[in-house]
């Protein structure tokens, strides 16, 4: 991706008695200003102001940009929004580069412990992207001709044991995990020359499981689109495929306050009929008080190859199989209403980011047994986001 960086047409102005500095951003036509930081203070005290932060984009796909923020003040916390609004310290926290496809203006804050807010970063997108486009997508391409890592600009690991919450059995590793059972040689989560992305649960020893969980946060994020993953599905007694979104305000307001929607999620062996289940999780509706299973048409099963996807829009989310002209469920706030102290998540900001994975055993399927087949993969063909 190519970084558009715009020329510096620089200007000083008088804001609020402190000289500040503007930069005017020729990015698609528009003008973006930033005022600058300083020391302010009166009464014969200083408070030291913290530096504005930065607002930058690459290229995404088909006019998509990837919008990312920065700030030079140690440990300076970035507030955001995206409808323009005047940013304030209850504002969204910004987590992760995130992807803009329609038009937008981005305004920012930052503050470091001790000092005092910033001026206001403000930049505006002008885009108009026609519904249905594809604006991102991962293809797990690979002609490298041996296995290879799943692309560190996008994927990182959640790594080790413990359960999980779920009471599951295996312990994550990484691409380079190497504390036993986890083995470099042997990495749970690669891509294939076969153009696939493998996430393998293993069973390096008697009863002792490995996997992968695959995600994007701190690295990549979207709010509102189409998402679609193209997937094979391993099945058999103790496996918990799944493919779902978890909001970037996780380490702010915690699960389930962040939001939990779940694309592709199911257990155990193949059904008849055989199914996926689409949920969505939030504050006072968590387990399976919001879930809808898709049964597939008689003769399909989950291991063949389908697509899983997503359709999350303001003030609703869709599922669909195959199909996203036809979804099997749809939430919205209204879903919620029997649910005391319940409320809707989806809709307060914060973009989301993916995660792929694979349990083993756990309060939902239960433990693997002797038909359980290892090594099992989960194989990701691709993931795609569209404009709604």
């Amino acid at each position: 991706m190519d970084t558009m960086s715009g020329g510096k047409l620089l200007a000083v102005a008088k804001a609020g008695g402190v000289l500040s500095l503007c930069a005017a951003l020729p990015l698609l036509g528009v003008l973006g200003c930033s005022a600058g930081g300083g020391t302010t203070g009166g009464g014969g005290g200083q408070a030291t102001q913290t530096a504005v932060p930065t607002i930058s984009t690459t290229d995404a796909q088909n006019g998509a940009l990837l919008v990312t923020m920065a700030d030079s003040a140690s440990g300076a916390k970035i507030y955001y929004t995206v409808d323009g609004t005047t940013p304030t310290t209850s504002s969204q926290v910004y987590a992760a580069p995130f992807l803009a496809a329609s038009s937008m203006t981005v305004q920012a804050i930052a503050q470091a412990t001790g000092d005092s807010a910033s001026n206001v970063a403000s930049q505006s997108l002008s885009l108009s992207i026609p519904s249905g486009t594809l604006v991102w997508s991962d293809e797990f391409d690979n002609t490298s001709g041996s296995n290879a890592e799943p692309n560190p600009l996008v994927w990182t690991y959640d790594t080790g044991g413990g359960g999980w919450g779920n009471s599951e059995l295996e312990t994550y590793c990484g691409w380079n995990s190497s504390t036993a059972p986890c083995d470099t040689n042997n990495p749970n989560a690669y891509v294939g020359t076969d153009g696939y992305l493998h996430i393998v649960a293993e069973e390096p020893s008697n009863n002792v499981y490995t996997s992968a969980r695959i995600k994007s946060e701190g690295l990549f994020s979207f709010q509102y689109g189409r998402v679609e993953v193209r997937a094979s599905v391993p099945e058999g007694q103790g496996f918990w495929p799944a493919f779902w979104l978890l909001g970037n305000n996780l380490t702010t307001v915690n699960w389930p306050g962040c939001g939990e929607m779940d694309v592709l999620e199911r257990v155990n062996a193949a059904g008849n009929p055989d199914w996926n289940e689409g949920s969505i999780h939030g504050p006072g509706f968590t387990g399976s008080n919001l879930g809808t299973r898709y049964n597939f048409p008689g003769g399909q099963t989950a291991a063949g190859w389908h697509t899983y996807g997503m359709i999350w829009k303001p003030g609703s989310v869709s599922y669909y199989v195959d199909d996203p002209t036809q979804p099997y469920a749809t939430y919205t706030p209204s879903s919620i209403n029997s649910f005391a102290g319940a409320s809707w998540p989806f809709d307060n900001g914060q973009s989301a980011f993916l995660i792929m994975n694979v349990a083993v055993g756990g309060s939902w399927p239960g433990s693997p047994d002797q038909t359980t087949v290892f090594p099992s993969s989960l194989l990701i063909d691709y993931v795609r986001i569209y404009t709604n």
